[in-house]
C-alpha cells in the first residue's frame, strides 16, 4: 500500500465517520460513502456529521461521495462500517465494482442476521477467499476517536502482511493498532460484548449496584470465552482489546448504545421506547438471537445471553431474568 493511501469508507454513521476522520488526519486520501443521497449531500455541504459527531470538522483530505463506482476507482483499501444487518447488502453492491488489487477490511461488530454466520464467512462467499481481508475491533467509542482521544484497537487477518498494512494506516499519534491472526476470536468478541452490555445496563437500570455489574462482566467474559473457543477462537484473544477491553468499555460507560438500551429496559421502558430514545442501531439487540443460534450449533451454554433474549423477545421481566440467574445451582468458578 502506498505511503499516502486512497481509502474508501462505506458507511457514514458515527463509527464510519470517526474512522474516516482518523484516516484523513493520518494523511490519507479518504472517501466517505453513504447509501443515502440526502445524507451525502448534507455531509458534503456542511463538512461535518452534525447528526452523529457535531462540531468536528472534516479535514481537507476527507471527501464525501454518493457514487459508489467513483469512490472505488483506483482505491487501495475499502473499509466497510455499516450495521451488521446491512453488511451483506452492502457487499452485494460492492462486489462488481471492487478493484482486484484493493484490500478489504470491516469494522462492523455483529453476526449475519437470520443465520448467525460470521462476517468473514459472508465476505469470503461474496468477495472470494483470495482477497486480503481484515476485521477491526476493540474498545473504541466513535466520539472519542473523532475527538482524537487516545485509543487502541486490534486488526485481525489471516494474512499477517495485510493486518500490518491496515494497522499502519490506522496507527497515528492518538491511536495504537495491534495485529492478530485470530479473526474468529476478534469477530466474536466484538459481537457478544454488545449483548452483555445490554445485560449490564438492565442490572444497573434495576438499581442492583456495582457488585452485580462486576459479576455480570466477569461471568459474561466466561460466556464469551466458552463460545469463542468452541467456534475456533483463541482463548488469549478474549483477554485482550477485542475481548475484555471492549466488554468493560461497553458495559460501564453510557456512551454505549447497548448499555443505554439495557438501562432503559431495566427502568421499565419498552424496547420500542428505548430504540426511539437512542435513535441509532443497537447491535446487541439484533445479535442476541444470532449468538444463541451459534451457541446451540456448538452445544455451548450461555445463561446471561439466554436471559437477555428472554427479556427482549419472550416477554420476561428484567427482574425475573436476574432471579433466574441467581437461582442457578452453585458450581465451581471457571470458564
Amino acid at each position: 500500500m502506498r505511503t499516502t493511501a486512497r481509502i474508501t469508507v462505506l458507511g457514514a454513521g458515527s463509527w464510519g465517520t470517526a474512522l474516516a476522520l482518523l484516516l484523513a488526519r493520518n494523511g490519507h486520501d479518504v472517501y466517505l460513502w453513504s447509501h443515502d443521497l440526502e445524507q451525502s449531500t448534507m455531509l458534503r455541504r456542511e463538512r461535518e456529521n452534525r447528526r452523529y459527531l457535531p462540531g468536528i470538522p472534516f479535514p481537507a483530505r476527507l471527501s464525501v461521495e454518493a457514487d459508489l463506482a467513483k469512490v472505488l476507482n483506483g482505491i487501495d483499501l475499502v473499509l466497510v462500517v455499516v450495521p451488521s444487518h446491512a453488511y451483506g447488502s452492502t457487499l452485494l453492491q460492492l462486489q462488481p465494482l471492487l478493484p482486484a488489487v484493493a484490500g478489504f477490511a470491516w469494522a462492523t461488530k455483529g453476526l449475519e442476521h437470520n443465520s448467525g454466520r460470521f462476517l468473514h464467512e459472508v465476505t469470503q462467499e461474496m468477495l472470494g477467499r483470495d482477497r486480503p481481508m481484515a476485521v477491526i475491533s476493540g474498545p473504541s467509542f466513535a466520539t472519542e476517536v473523532a475527538r482524537n482521544l487516545p485509543t487502541a484497537v486490534t486488526v485481525a487477518a489471516w494474512d499477517s502482511a495485510h493486518a500490518r498494512r491496515v494497522a499502519a494506516v490506522l496507527h497515528g499519534s492518538n491511536l495504537r493498532a495491534y495485529t492478530s491472526r485470530d479473526v474468529i476470536g476478534v469477530e466474536l468478541g466484538g459481537a457478544v460484548k454488545n449483548v452483555l452490555a445490554i445485560a449490564a445496563g438492565i442490572a444497573d437500570g434495576l438499581g442492583f449496584g456495582a457488585n452485580a455489574r462486576a459479576a455480570l462482566i466477569t461471568r459474561g467474559l466466561a460466556e464469551m470465552v466458552r463460545l469463542g473457543v468452541a467456534v475456533g477462537g483463541q482463548r488469549e484473544t478474549f483477554m485482550g482489546l477485542a475481548g475484555i477491553g471492549d466488554l468493560v468499555l461497553t458495559c460501564t460507560d453510557d456512551q454505549s448504545r447497548n448499555r443505554r438500551f439495557g438501562l432503559a429496559i431495566g427502568r421499565g421502558d419498552s424496547a420500542e421506547v428505548a430504540y426511539a430514545a437512542i435513535g441509532q442501531v443497537v447491535e446487541g439487540a439484533a445479535t442476541v438471537r444470532e449468538t444463541l443460534r451459534l451457541a446451540r450449533r456448538h452445544d455451548v451454554e450461555l445463561p446471561i445471553t439466554e436471559q437477555v433474549d428472554a427479556v427482549l423477545f419472550h416477554g420476561q421481566s428484567p427482574r425475573q431474568a436476574v432471579e433466574n440467574l441467581l437461582a442457578r445451582d452453585p458450581r465451581a468458578e471457571g470458564i
